[in-house]
């Protein structure tokens, strides 16, 4: 990794151990209120990115903007300023009936398509391990299970193309149990091993490809409510991952 990072401008002592990523800024405001003294330390780029504190624990919450590429880009400046557990609360797309919107997902693994993808470019022709790390997915899984949190758990599949998605698309990944779509977590999962840092992913559920009245995408404005929700699993969460 070459450093000083280029596109966060924050200096080490601003960034925290812990950290949850988001795509979408507004998403990354919303959740900054969820902490006390919280303190804007980066601008630059769009990727907004805040620190402050949880119960007592230092934690930043950061922008990682939209796709694979833009997401490693963040990552590995984040781990350069010593982030050293990510977990990314993002929205998805569900690939099966079973899933509606505002349902949440622990994500199990995340299945990409190789050749010219983020991922692949780490290490062209290999498959890489784009799995979340178990501490994080098992602290996940027990902070919903403590507060009587509904959660799906199950491997999604990152896409690097936001409009690609068809009816082939849908039954191709759900015929072999991918159970949603998003465009970051296989990313996410890989260099967590490569950069050996812990990752995991929370994910919001605000459409359905399967489901004619629920294909609209969900505004913010409808999801602000279990973001918010889903915020305070992912802080919680994070308290429980040693570093």
């Amino acid at each position: 990794m070459k450093g000083p990072p280029f596109h966060i401008r924050a200096k080490p002592e601003e960034i925290a151990a812990k950290v949850i990523v988001a795509g979408d800024p507004a998403r990354v405001n919303q959740l900054a209120t969820l902490l006390e003294r919280a303190k804007i330390v980066n601008e630059n780029r769009g990727f907004i990115t805040y620190t402050g504190n949880y119960k007592g624990e230092e934690i930043t919450i950061a922008t990682h903007g939209i796709g694979a590429p833009s997401a490693t880009i963040v990552l590995e400046e984040l781990i350069m300023l010593g982030a050293r557990v990510v977990i990314r609360l993002g929205t998805c797309g569900a690939l099966v009936r079973e899933l509606r919107k505002g349902d949440l997902i622990v994500a199990s693994g995340a299945a990409y398509l190789g050749g010219g993808s983020a991922v692949s470019a780490y290490l062209p022709g290999a498959c890489m391990p784009t799995a979340p790390h178990p501490e994080v997915t098992t602290a996940l899984i027990n902070v919903c299970k403590r507060y009587g949190v509904k959660y799906a758990l199950g491997p999604v599949v990152s896409s690097d193309a936001f409009y690609a998605e068809d009816p082939d698309f849908v039954r191709k990944w759900s015929k072999i149990g991918i159970i949603a779509v998003e465009m970051e977590c296989a990313a996410l999962f890989a260099l967590g091993w490569m950069r050996r840092v812990k990752t995991g992913a929370l994910l919001i559920v605000s459409d359905s490809l399967v489901r004619e009245e629920e294909k609209e995408l969900a505004t913010a404005e409808e999801l602000k409510e279990v973001i918010r929700r889903a915020g305070e699993l992912a802080l919680e969460a994070l308290k429980e991952v040693k570093i």
